[in-house]
């Protein structure tokens, strides 16, 4: 069987499709698998890393500020559409798989076209627009949160869940607290923006160093690699012996151990942390992003909020309240076990498996047909 998997742009589409292709390695190990990604944006460079051959596109978003740019955004996606059509003739796909992103919108346009099955995979409580304009062409559409017939046929909704990256679960708290040279019994927090960083949290956290600093619980910071030498400048400027129970890095390696470490964790609302945050039961601040399309993050925290499972912050407000609310927390031991608990309850477990296993079942489906 052959899979093409394609979508990108954020770790929140990549991880979910690489650990996809995982799962359907482990179910058909003599598969061929090829994903399509665009042109320039972080899955070129990730997706081979984890052992799997990818083509570009030469696609981008529409730019909503300078509405005549497009014309040139116009142009790459025909470009795009008639590069997908050469690799679907070459590749032959059984199936297509999307998990959104630009280059997804034309890979599986373009399959569905040419009569190849598409499976759709919807992280986000709000739909994202290549999903919604894809959806009367997929067999199945595999989403992370209940009422998704707002956006979708109904019949073709399956609940999976949001894939998240591999290995995160099994570090115990002493295993990371050698790891990360901290106290093991020290209240921790730990501060994630995403795979890209965020803007706002890191410059919240640096001008509440000093609070920070003197509150007597520990730091896991990571910055992202766009901010790190902001954060590293920020923490270097300040004089105080308390530094060393901040750790502060662009890139976190081992998660399975910064989780087990933390007792709160601040992040953005993306999907993908916030399936790991629901699969490893962690108190949660969420702060959304801003910067995405439709709001989808403030929609995401808000389906954990309204069910007592998470803790939100405005992006506006959080350089006044973040902090605050942090160090609130920590301290609010039947707090953290509540939330705890109540977002251990919205984690749906083998999420990649079941979508692989759904599109094993229609590709075999078509192909007897």
């Amino acid at each position: 069987m052959n899979y093409l998997i394609s979508g990108g742009g954020t770790g929140g589409h990549i991880f979910p499709a690489i650990s996809i292709a995982n799962a359907l390695k482990q179910l058909d190990p003599e598969c061929n698998i090829l994903f399509v990604g665009a042109l320039g944006r972080m899955e070129m460079d990730r997706v081979p890393q984890a052992g799997y051959p990818i083509i570009g596109l030469p696609v981008r978003g529409f730019d909503r500020q300078h509405p005549v740019r497009n014309i040139s955004v116009v142009c790459d996606l025909l470009r795009s559409m008639r590069k997908a059509k050469k690799i679907i003739r070459e590749f032959r796909p059984d199936i297509g798989i999307g998990v959104g992103g630009y280059a997804s919108g034309a890979a599986m346009k373009v399959a569905a076209r040419m009569g190849i099955p598409i499976l759709l995979q919807e992280q986000n409580g709000f739909a994202g627009v290549t999903n919604k304009l894809l959806c009367h062409d997929a067999a199945a559409i595999c989403v992370a949160y209940e009422g998704m017939e707002r956006f979708f046929p109904a019949e073709k909704l399956i609940l999976t869940g949001n894939p998240v990256r591999q290995n995160l679960e099994g570090g115990s708290k002493e295993e990371a607290a050698e790891y990360f040279r901290l106290e093991q019994d020290k209240p921790t927090l730990l501060i994630i923006g995403g795979s890209l960083g965020a803007h706002t949290i890191n410059q919240t956290i640096i001008h509440r160093l000093p609070e920070l600093l003197q509150s007597g619980i520990q730091i896991i910071w990571q910055t992202g690699k766009n901010y790190y030498a902001d954060c590293q400048a920020a923490l270097a400027a300040i004089n105080d012996d308390n530094k060393k129970h901040i750790i502060c890095t662009d890139f976190i390696s081992r998660m399975d151990l910064a989780y087990a470490m933390a007792d709160v964790v601040v992040s953005r609302a993306g999907a993908s942390s916030i399936s790991e945050l629901c699969l490893l039961g962690k108190a949660a601040i969420l702060v959304p992003s801003p910067n995405v399309a439709e709001d989808h993050q403030t929609h995401n925290a808000m389906a954990l909020v309204n069910k007592e499972a998470a803790v939100i912050v405005t992006d506006a407000e959080a350089d006044q309240k973040l902090v605050a609310a942090a160090l609130r927390l920590l301290q609010d031991k039947e707090q953290i076990a509540s939330l705890q608990h109540n977002i251990r309850q919205l984690a749906q477990h083998d999420s990649a498996m079941r979508i692989a296993g759904e599109a094993v079942r229609i590709a075999k489906n078509t192909a007897k047909q």
